[in-house]
């Protein structure tokens, strides 16, 4: 039987895979995994597996576009191989534009949003999924999740991946809009599609983790 690779992804990547896989020619299927799982890592990783049993066909790879996560491959035990960004977030992910071993290139009291279409972010989204996630959150008004999630930010920081215009008027808007909301200072870093496009192309350096079968994943393997 023919191998198969498939690449799972978290929804907000999905577009920097597709963007990955046209420029390195490769055309896997993508398993895609929504956002706000990330709240409850333990959900997530529920989530992860219940769509890979999903498939009919066992694959022999997966290609993971995401990071460690706040813990969701943490214990788990490779059933086939499986490669994934040694980052510790989809953040660090697209901040790296080199082939540099960095887990964590956040910095401190920095709010990192980097979709491609200006109107595809907001704080506001951010928690509405917060609250479609977690039950702790669903009682509570804008305002007191403004301030539980978002106080500990002083800086808005879009990150320029080459694949959003935003620098362009509407885009530049709603980052300030945003970044108004919060209080925070807006600016730009640099960031690129570099470790999506080595993950799809078999480019697996120190940069990715490579779990045969059996290996059991720690975050030790991360950072």
């Amino acid at each position: 039987m023919e191998k198969e690779t498939v690449i799972l992804t978290c929804s907000s990547l999905e577009r920097y895979v597709k963007r990955a896989q046209e420029k390195m020619h490769t055309n896997y299927p993508i398993i895609v995994i929504d956002r706000i799982y990330h709240v409850e890592p333990a959900t997530m990783k529920t989530v992860i597996w219940q769509e890979l049993e999903k498939r009919k066909r066992k694959p022999d790879t997966i290609l993971a576009a995401m990071g460690f996560c706040g813990g969701v491959w943490d214990q788990v035990r490779a059933q086939v191989r499986t490669v994934i960004p040694r980052v510790d977030d989809c953040v660090s992910l697209l901040l790296a534009t080199d082939d540099r071993y960095i887990p964590n290139r956040k910095e401190s009291g920095h709010l990192y949003l980097y979709e491609d279409e200006p109107e595809k972010f907001s704080v506001l989204s951010l928690l509405k999924d917060y609250r479609k996630a977690s039950k702790e959150f669903q009682g509570l008004d804008e305002e007191t999740l403004l301030h539980m999630w978002f106080d500990q930010y002083y800086f808005l920081d879009i990150i320029d991946t080459g694949y959003n215009d935003c620098y362009e008027l509407a885009y530049a808007e709603q980052a300030q809009k945003n970044a108004d909301m919060i209080h925070a200072a807006l600016d730009y870093v640099q960031g690129s599609n570099r470790i999506l496009e080595k993950l799809v192309s078999g480019e697996w350096d120190e940069q990715f983790l490579v779990a045969e079968p059996g290996h059991l994943i720690r975050h030790g393997d991360f950072f």
